[in-house]
């Protein structure tokens, strides 16, 4: 493994605003790339919204709704039992009454991870098996009905949920994955010239908004080439 030396914080933009629906008790939150926000709602939670992300909220009588179109994000869910707190992923489900959990999607599934509490966690195409998780656990869940393991990974999930400070935290990660975790954040793309590197494992943490930092902490620990430019960060030689 390979350790590099990074790490800070990403100033949250103020640039994006909610747009607020023509129904009661909805609201729309929208963040453009790079751009992170934490939004009080109007049950007292808190959505904690990352780069590149669209999510609806639908705040009835009976349930709140989350409806994670794209993205992610991390909520801080204020508690009422007569009220569970919903969010939804696709066929994906996470469901709590007062609890503080994030959930990310991907192009075939959802990621759901627990910061406090209680999560159940399903796929609507197999409700009656929902899964439990507790602080500290994650689980990922294919959109198609597949079998499902959670597991217990603190560790895991504050490096995931980094992003609430605008970092990446990255623990024997590929590099492929590392810069893929980078370009979410930067319209300055990086890009992998050699193949060969893409399966480098890395170690670190880093600010989301320093590609450029990372790129040469790159060059330092796995000696090789890194052009920097005003449109992207090549890795390797092309």
């Amino acid at each position: 493994r390979q350790w590099l030396a990074g790490g800070g914080l990403i100033a949250a933009s103020v640039a994006g605003a909610a747009l607020i629906l023509p129904a009661l008790n909805r609201q729309r939150l929208q963040t453009e790339v790079g751009e992170l926000r934490k939004v009080p709602l109007k049950d007292q939670s808190i959505a904690s919204v990352n780069t590149d992300t669209t999510l609806d909220v639908a705040l009835g009588a009976k349930r709140r709704d989350i409806r994670l179109i794209r993205g992610e994000a991390w909520f801080q869910v204020a508690k009422d039992k007569t009220r569970p707190f919903v969010v939804e992923a696709d066929t994906v489900r996470a469901r709590a009454v007062g609890t503080a959990f994030g959930v990310r999607r991907y192009p075939d599934g959802a990621e759901v991870m627990v910061s406090e509490g209680v999560v159940e966690v399903w796929n609507t195409q197999a409700p009656d098996t929902p899964t439990r998780l507790e602080a500290g656990g994650r689980v990922f869940v294919p959109y198609a009905p597949q079998p499902i393991r959670a597991e217990y990974a603190p560790e895991t999930v504050d490096r995931r949920l980094a992003w609430r400070e605008g970092q990446i935290a990255l623990d024997n990660d590929s590099l492929t994955h590392a810069a893929a975790e980078f370009n979410r954040y930067n319209s300055r793309k990086i890009v992998i010239a050699d193949p060969a590197l893409g399966d480098e494992k890395l170690v670190g943490w880093f600010r989301a908004d320093q590609p450029d930092t990372f790129a040469r902490s790159v060059h330092l620990a796995l000696d090789v080439p890194v052009r920097i430019d005003d449109t992207r960060i090549v890795i390797g030689t092309e």
